[in-house]
């Protein structure tokens, strides 16, 4: 629905921003709150950009992915890493969620309520000034337009291009390769993630974790073109590309990065909701989505929201630890060595740590035995400057 077509009437609740953290709200609330009043307020002509969402099975309890099913475009028994000293199989469920499906789902679930091509320049608790002058009033807000600078957080990045190609014929893979760093590591940390989609598309893009967040496209375009021919795909046609910088969390003050985005609520990566070493967000976009449909309270929004980010922050320390490790201890060229020595370990570990629920036991496994970084540069890491 076009900006002029919308019926600004005071809902229960506006979400700013049609990505995937307001997407899945929208949708859940559909799914529980079918009384609740809630609209989208998008700058964009489409929701959710042009962007693959993917997750591991074991990131989700049954029940959400029982609810997320209808966005899951493409899914896999399994997947694969590649690094220069080994290769490994697991049979971890991957799955992914496509643009196209995420719009098509979330605008059928909200007929009428969804206002496109309306960017917005201003928020508060109750209110949206659009780019036109007009205001939307509703019982709440939640600002979900995605990332924004950071002073209080110390952050990294993971960077991607990504090409969807057409090949000339089959690739043979039955599986995502979610990391092959058998390339070069380009000055940091860098591999090709491929998602076979049927047996000649491809999904390829070239990652590299980085302490900038610049992103020179043209780099990365080129290291999946020449990715592809070495893996011997002749690309017939590049249907698509997509792009992003996803933050990797250092160490910071998440409370003050929430007191100076002002009262409104927020959702999403804005609200520092994602995992801190992978910058997957749809996981904690599902918790939150779920957290505020089972118990929804307009006038507490803010508050609730805030405690929770806030309490998933302190939570994650760990995960900042070793991204200190990985990006400020270990030699950007051989950064490489920690993820190829993680993923040495037992699976059900690794699954735990990319659901971000690492047990103390799993902390002491990870970090036992001969550290892939200089011991002293890893000390230097210990103590996290911010403030949970």
């Amino acid at each position: 629905m076009q900006a002029d077509a919308f019926d600004s009437s005071g809902p229960d609740l506006l979400l700013i921003g049609g990505g995937l953290a307001n997407g899945l709200l929208a949708l859940r609330l559909s799914q529980v709150r079918p009384d609740l009043d809630v609209r989208i307020v998008e700058a964009a002509d489409t929701l959710g950009g042009v962007h693959t969402w993917s997750f591991f099975e074991s990131d989700l309890t049954a029940s959400q992915q029982a609810w997320i099913d209808p966005l899951v475009a493409h899914r896999w028994s399994g997947y694969a890493v590649r690094f220069p000293q080994f290769d490994r199989s697991l049979s971890t469920g991957y799955r992914s969620v496509t643009a196209e499906r995420f719009a098509a789902v979330v605008s059928a679930a909200l007929p009428g309520q969804i206002m496109l091509g309306a960017p917005v320049v201003s928020v508060s608790e109750t209110e949206a000034v659009l780019a036109d002058g007009r205001r939307l009033m509703a019982r709440a807000v939640i600002d979900g337009r995605g990332p924004v600078n950071t002073p209080d957080l110390a952050l990294g990045f993971q960077k991607f291009v990504g090409l969807e190609v057409r090949l000339a014929a089959p690739h043979g893979l039955t599986a995502p390769i979610v990391m092959d760093a058998r390339v070069d590591q380009a000055g940091g940390y860098r591999f090709l993630y491929t998602l076979p989609f049927d047996d000649r598309t491809l999904l390829i893009e070239d990652t590299r974790y980085t302490d900038a967040a610049e992103l020179d496209r043209d780099v990365f375009r080129k290291g999946v073109l020449d990715y592809a021919a070495q893996q011997g795909w002749d690309i017939a046609e590049v249907l698509r590309e997509e792009d992003g910088v996803l933050p990797v969390a250092l160490d910071g003050d998440i409370t003050a990065h929430l007191t100076r985005l002002g009262p409104t609520a927020l959702s999403g990566l804005r609200a520092g909701l994602f995992h801190p070493t992978t910058g997957y967000s749809l996981p904690d976009a599902v918790r939150l989505a779920d957290r505020l449909a089972n118990d929804f309270q307009g006038v507490n929004l803010a508050a609730d929201i805030r405690r929770h980010a806030g309490e998933v922050w302190a939570a994650r320390r760990f995960y900042r630890l070793l991204n200190r490790m990985l990006f400020r201890a270990a030699r950007p060229e051989e950064r490489y060595r920690v993820l190829e020595r993680f993923y040495r370990l037992p699976q059900p570990l690794i699954e735990r740590f990319y659901a971000a629920g690492s047990t103390l036991a799993d902390k002491a496994r990870i970090l036992s035995g001969k550290p892939p970084v200089p011991i002293g540069a890893a000390l230097t890491c210990l103590v996290e400057k911010g403030r949970a």
